[in-house]
């Protein structure tokens, strides 16, 4: 894994290069507004080494950007009055994926926001729960 990808949107944010405005940082993350933002305060928490994604990434800087969002999440609470937060990491392209720089997105949530769940929960299929559960244990 490589410290930068040069052509990467995120690693030209951690390195100065492009315009943010940059919520937190420490040694191994950087979080900062999102200019595409899903509720008012949505940030985005990055780890300073580029890495693709959640099944990349090491844990030592997984657990740095989780300990981030986490302190981004509560200054939202508090200072932006959000009732609620999402925590968020897309993985992959099919998982709504646009930049291959491992992310958690945190998205302050409040009353009258417009966000709506992606899907409708109901209930599954037992026999299908089931076997699901087989294979991830097997």
């Amino acid at each position: 894994m490589a410290d930068r990808d040069p052509d990467c949107i995120f690693c030209k944010i951690v390195a100065g290069e492009l315009p943010s405005l940059v919520v937190e940082e420490d040694e191994r993350t950087v979080a900062f507004l999102d200019v595409n933002p899903a509720t008012p305060g949505h940030t985005v928490v990055v780890p300073r080494v580029h890495t693709r994604d959640l099944l990349t990434i090491g844990a030592e800087d997984l657990a740095a950007c989780a300990a981030t969002a986490q302190r981004v999440a509560a200054r939202a609470t508090e200072r932006l009055e959000a009732s609620g937060i999402n925590l968020l990491n897309n993985r992959g392209s099919h998982a709504w994926q646009t930049v291959f720089h491992f992310h958690l997105h945190v998205i302050p949530r409040f009353a009258d926001d417009p966000l709506r769940l992606p899907w409708t929960p109901t209930p599954g299929d037992r026999d299908e729960i089931v076997a699901n559960h087989a294979r991830l244990t097997a």
